[in-house]
């Protein structure tokens, strides 16, 4: 069991962990560099070590020792208490749910190797905003996609932000990157994987025509708010389909429209 120790001094080196969380530029370097990530809440760090990965260390302030005191005595990593002001102090904003913890990553798999025993598959370019990445794990767990696949280019999906809007769903639905892109795409057609590209663009079918609940395997290609899928994306994918929109909107969010897509992939 670890013993909570209470530290009054923000410029603590046992807090370095949680300092800055509010640079994204900073963090985005570090985390993956020093081979860790921020859990926030209750809910999401039970998450993160229910998924297996390992505890590095605890940020509470004191109202959460007693929710935190089955976790504190499973712990064999130290145990960090400090009033809110510091906490605030320490990592740039109110840590209103008052609970962090660091945990350490674990090594990705080679997307060959999650594509094995998989048939839905989201593939995802260029998505840099860890609002929507968090919003499109939490899609691919809540409808049954098997696992996300992303460009070198796309957001850290165990990112602060990213993983407290999926609500820890990033530790549910395996993921990998594709590398180089876009040829690595030809690893899922080698499996097997029919890739099917959201767009709205002229020349695409209604996602209903493509039936892609009757595929085999499907794999399901979306790309960043705004500009959507690259012209070389595009041009890798074996069929271009479009969710229809009424009242003269153009598309939907692409949180939106992958929770949409998941849902036909899936459908019967």
């Amino acid at each position: 069991m670890a013993e909570p120790v209470l530290i009054t001094d923000p410029a603590d080196p046992r807090l370095a962990d949680y300092t800055g969380l509010t640079d994204v530029e900073l963090r985005r370097r570090r985390e993956p560099a020093e081979g860790l990530f921020i859990a926030e809440g209750e809910k999401v760090i039970r998450r993160a070590l229910a998924a297996g990965y390992p505890m590095r260390s605890m940020l509470l302030t004191p109202k959460w020792l007693e929710v935190m005191a089955d976790v504190i005595a499973a712990a064999d990593a130290p145990v960090h208490v400090v009033e809110p002001a510091l906490a605030e102090a320490v990592t740039g904003y109110h840590v209103h749910r008052g609970a962090l913890a660091s945990m350490a990553r674990k090594p990705l798999p080679a997307a060959a190797d999650l594509l094995a025993g998989a048939r839905r598959v989201a593939v995802l370019e260029g998505l840099v905003d860890h609002t929507n990445l968090g919003a499109i794990f939490r899609s691919a767990a809540a409808l049954g996609m098997d696992a996300v696949l992303l460009s070198p280019d796309c957001a850290d999906p165990l990112y602060r932000r990213a993983v407290k809007v999926s609500m820890g769903a990033v530790f549910a639905v395996p993921y990998a990157r594709l590398d180089p892109w876009p040829g690595s795409l030809e690893t899922l057609r080698g499996a097997g994987f029919r890739l099917l590209a959201l767009t709205p663009a002229e020349g695409s079918v209604e996602l209903a025509e493509a039936a892609p609940h009757r595929l085999p395997r499907a794999a399901l290609m979306l790309g960043a708010e705004g500009d959507g899928l690259t012209a070389r994306a595009l041009a890798a994918a074996d069929q271009r389909v479009r969710i229809p929109m009424a009242h003269g909107i153009d598309s939907l969010n692409v949180g939106a429209a992958a929770a949409v897509a998941f849902y036909a992939v899936n459908a019967g």
